[in-house]
């Protein structure tokens, strides 16, 4: 969890070290470290070169899954489910460590082989964490947490569904160096490196001060939390990626993620631009549905002069965004 930044696994792009970072940057990475336990974590480091996405990609994740009300344990299971439904292989492993690092170490072991939690409420979680993909999934309701912690967990759950899809496009599947999470004892021993950080609940709502203007309080499931507007924030961040493409491709992306049904597409599917004709509108849409399925030749039809590594990190993170607003407009949010 805290491998040298030499052997961060970055895809597409070149971001600067964390060392070279100044002003708001420089405050994530700060925050990232005393809140998170992990120094120059990859994850964020990608976003860097747009510090708005960076801020509020930052901000969701910490205000639910590190500074929200409920269980970690259970919150870290609902962000493996999901990272599971989106088969971000990164993120399962991260969310297996961080399992350890609640001291929950026979339920991460009992992940890490392919086998269900033995507590029903636990496994609860963890099927609610997949589903969030699937609009009208059954295991969607009811709810395994109380509704007061609502804004935690849909929090959660949508921070990862963004963070999947970034992860995914944008960095190989390398936790730490040639896969060594995948080991019992090297899961066991990155866990226990952040436990005491993670066994410290942070003061909700410091990270809020970090996003670009007021975006809004958000939706009303956040209401009253500083989830609300870190999710708010995040949706204006990801949306100034829009601007990267016609008002044509735009349509396309948005009519395709709109009758989405949360399955994950074949190779080739009708509605995929190819990457000659419309090839930012690709890139778009596959971080949207696919985006382990973004290539060298995805990436290099599109980043042409005058576009830079900020540009593709907005587009993916538009199309990334994208799919969270489908997925968290088809979530029924009734009481438990």
């Amino acid at each position: 969890m805290t491998a040298p930044f030499t052997t961060a696994p970055f895809r597409h792009t070149e971001p600067p070290p964390p060392g070279c970072a100044t002003g708001r940057t420089a405050e994530v990475y700060r925050q990232l470290a005393e809140d998170f336990g992990v120094e120059g974590a990859p994850t964020f480091v990608v976003l860097s070169s747009s510090p708005g996405l960076l801020a509020a990609t930052w901000a969701l994740m910490r205000e639910s899954l590190l500074a929200g009300d409920g269980s970690r344990t259970g919150k870290e299971l609902a962000a493996l489910g999901v990272s599971r439904a989106n088969r971000c292989s990164f993120c399962v492993d991260a969310h297996t460590v961080l399992l350890h690092a609640t001291g929950d170490h026979a339920l991460a072991e009992r992940l890490a082989r392919g086998r269900a939690p033995q507590k029903e409420v636990q496994a609860r979680m963890l099927a609610w964490g997949e589903a969030t993909r699937t609009p009208g999934s059954p295991d969607l309701t009811p709810l395994p947490f109380f509704v007061r912690h609502t804004a935690a967990y849909v929090g959660t759950a949508l921070s990862f569904h963004f963070i999947n899809r970034i992860v995914s496009a944008l960095l190989t599947e390398n936790l730490l160096p040639g896969n060594a999470q995948r080991f019992r004892p090297v899961r066991s021993l990155a866990g226990r490196s952040v436990a005491k950080t993670l066994r410290r609940r942070p003061v909700p709502g410091t990270s809020i001060a970090l996003l670009d203007g007021d975006a809004g309080p958000g939706p009303s499931w956040a209401a009253g939390t500083p989830v609300g507007p870190a999710y708010a924030a995040l949706r204006t961040a990801a949306a100034a990626g829009a601007g990267l493409l016609t008002e044509a491709d735009r349509g396309l992306v948005r009519d395709t993620v709109a009758a989405w049904d949360g399955t994950h597409q074949p190779l080739v599917w009708d509605a995929l631009p190819g990457r000659g004709d419309r090839p930012g509108a690709r890139l778009a849409m596959l971080a949207a549905l696919a985006p382990y399925r973004i290539t060298d030749e995805d990436v290099a039809a599109w980043k042409k002069p005058p576009y830079t590594d900020d540009c593709l990190v907005r587009l993916i993170a538009y199309g990334a965004f994208a799919a969270v607003d489908r997925i968290e407009r088809a979530l029924p949010l009734g009481g438990t």
